[in-house]
């Protein structure tokens, strides 16, 4: 019996000879990555040394950690939390990145997730490796595990795989794909699974669209999602890897939980409503068009990469953002802001009313200028659950940028004229 990417994958991290879907095994991942926040870093790094008497590790080049949240108010109490992080990942010898961008995205752009290989962090949306067919986990109450003694105990989860046929429509793209998928299979459709995604549909994707689409994979129950590898992710990793790496494909007869095929072409552009980005609540944009807006967002680990703002700038070219909406727009890393101003993509979206703020995740959980009650706002955010950009009382819709930008301009919720457009054609 064959094996899925996920079993493979595994299988390298252990040392076993295979392993399979329910089995319990230790498995060794090739990094371990951390972004400080108050109450996890700082806790975890304290637990190593005076709970365990762990002083120096034994390969610290298998961890890396991120200062990518609380960058924008540039006070006392940021420079303290910061600070904390500095000082431990010397004692430790661990890379550090600040200020770089957001950690999930440094990730593939410094070489840190390459194909076969197994990542854990304690955030979920680490899963957006996938797209170079790289498996990241969300491990939060067992990241201190993997920390400590270098390995961690999984259940082998299941795979559920896509089969992707078609391209997208124009004004269409992998936050439509993903919020169509949770629909189809529910909140828990794919709970403690990983989601493989395969067929000329995915090797149609941009890097910036797989990594946006697995990166939301925690929204269908999954733990994880990877993609086959392709030319495309393999001419990725070969630019970025920092050493050899051999990608990972499935077996012809691996055995998969349930399997969809879909087609790119079929999709139409989607909105979640405001209380979770998990199934069935989401709309076809003609369902909630009209809804009034006051905030924008077009950002964060899923949706902020160079893709993203060409979509909004597409839609943005030659309107206006509408008096009564601010939007605001943050590439996911410095790298990304600096290609789209040297395409010009920033000038576009600065002449249409938006407003650029530096590479973070402030803005995504509501410590950037935090939503006020009653507002409204669409976002290319990763939740939308009550008080995750401010007031409690505020209500966040998520979309695709395209959408994003087009509710920006109107200061109502609607398509996107490329998708109108791509809309009459079907």
């Amino acid at each position: 019996m064959g094996q899925t990417i996920t079993e493979k994958i595994l299988t390298r991290a252990t040392d076993q000879d295979g392993v399979r879907a329910g089995e319990n095994h230790a498995v060794r991942p090739a990094r371990m990555i951390a972004y400080d926040f108050p109450g996890y870093t700082d806790v975890m790094f304290r637990q190593m040394r005076d709970d365990f008497g762990i002083t120096e590790l034994d390969d610290p080049s298998r961890y890396v950690v991120f200062i990518d949240h609380m960058l924008t108010k540039n006070n006392e109490r940021e420079d303290e939390v910061h600070q904390v992080t500095r000082d431990w990942c010397e004692f430790y010898g661990i890379e550090l990145h600040e200020g770089q961008g957001i950690g999930h995205q440094l990730t593939a752009e410094l070489g840190l997730a390459i194909p076969g290989d197994f990542l854990v962090h304690f955030d979920g949306h680490i899963s957006g490796v996938g797209a170079f067919n790289a498996l990241g986990w969300g491990i939060r109450r067992d990241l201190i595990e993997a920390w400590v003694t270098g390995q961690v105990y999984v259940d082998i989860p299941a795979t559920t795989r896509f089969d992707l046929v078609g391209e997208f429509p124009d004004g269409v793209d992998s936050r439509d794909l993903v919020h169509t998928i949770i629909e189809m299979v529910g909140a828990d459709g794919c709970a403690h699974q990983v989601m493989e995604f395969g067929g000329p549909g995915a090797a149609s994707m941009k890097i910036d669209h797989r990594q946006g689409l697995c990166g939301m994979a925690m929204f269908s129950g999954a733990v994880s999602a990877i993609f086959e590898p392709d030319e495309m992710s393999m001419a990725y990793a070969r630019n970025v890897a920092r050493r050899d790496f051999e990608p990972v494909y499935p077996d012809a007869d691996a055995q998969y939980a349930a399997r969809y095929e879909i087609d790119l072409s079929t999709l139409v552009p989607r909105v979640v409503r405001p209380g979770s980005a998990r199934g069935p609540n989401t709309a076809t944009v003609d369902e909630l068009a009209g809804t009034p807006i006051t905030r924008a967002f077009i950002g964060s680990c899923a949706s902020g990469r160079i893709e993203d703002l060409r979509a909004a700038a597409l839609v943005l070219d030659g309107q206006t953002v509408a008096p009564t909406v601010e939007l605001n727009v943050v590439p996911t890393s410095r790298k990304v802001l600096q290609q789209a101003e040297d395409e010009g993509i920033l000038d576009v979206l600065r002449g249409a009313g938006a407003k650029i703020a530096i590479s973070s995740c402030d803005f995504c959980f509501g410590y950037q200028q935090p939503l006020q009650p009653g507002e409204n706002c669409i976002s290319t955010g990763v939740l939308n659950i009550s008080g995750r950009m401010g007031s409690p009382d505020a209500n966040i819709y998520m979309g695709s940028p395209y959408t994003v930008a087009a509710s920006a301009v109107t200061g109502t919720i609607v398509e996107s004229v490329a998708a109108q457009h791509a809309g009459a054609a079907r």
